[in-house]
């Protein structure tokens, strides 16, 4: 099985559209796939369960059939960083539990496991912890999603430093644009693949009504399953 864990340069910049694509993607390649959401932070309930927008997007994107617990085993009302989230609903977050749960619930027969985190890549899951150990004790290769507005660049680099500081594989990167327009978009497009010494893995325009199956036209899924 390969596994990926899907980080971001910042919050609300569109990896959940990205990781589904992806998912997508590589059930278009000929993979049994399933999209995985560790811990989510502003959940509904629903039917008496509390349960989040992302991750029923990537469930819906996959084709392995996984209970809602399966794919998100923390989930918190409000939509505030997870160890607040979770300190003030009396959870704990352990990566040691998300790691033994993961390796006891995924079928063995999954070809690909794609992990989407929440906000950035040191977004803390308690005290100690944040998702770069949940990445390092799952042992999983990274695939980074830029937001590309301003700030995109220092936002980026400072997050390739911490993925390399770390020991992980940084696979490649997605250019992802939120917003409608971005000045000198090209210009810091250009610059990011000149300083990031990752592959660029995809470009995804900016949609008004993200899709995935649309966005996983635009992703090089060859390069991620090599």
């Amino acid at each position: 099985m390969k596994r990926l864990f899907v980080t971001g340069t910042d919050t609300e910049i569109g990896k959940t559209v990205v990781a589904s694509g992806l998912v997508r993607a590589a059930i278009t390649a000929g993979y049994r796939v399933a999209g995985l959401k560790p811990v989510a932070a502003g959940c509904e309930t629903v039917d008496g369960a509390l349960v989040n927008d992302d991750a029923r997007e990537l469930m819906r994107a996959s084709n392995v059939e996984l209970d809602y617990t399966t794919v998100n085993p923390i989930a918190l009302e409000l939509p505030i960083a997870p160890h607040i989230a979770a300190h003030q609903a009396g959870v704990s977050i352990s990566v040691g539990v998300l790691k033994t749960h993961y390796e006891r619930n995924l079928p063995d027969d999954l070809d690909l496991a794609v992990f989407e985190g929440a906000g950035g890549w040191l977004v803390p899951l308690n005290d100690f912890e944040t998702f770069q150990d949940f990445a390092l004790r799952m042992e999983l290769d990274v695939v980074l999603v830029v937001g590309m507005k301003l700030g995109c660049i220092n936002h980026a680099m400072l997050t390739v430093r911490a993925i390399r500081a770390c020991g992980l594989d940084l696979l490649g990167w997605i250019a992802n644009f939120p917003q409608p327009t971005m000045d000198v978009a090209e210009e810091n497009l250009d610059t990011l693949m000149r300083q990031i010494d990752a592959p660029l893995l995809g470009v995804v325009p900016h949609m008004d009504t993200p899709d995935c199956e649309l966005v996983a036209k635009h992703l090089n899924i060859k390069a991620i399953m090599s």
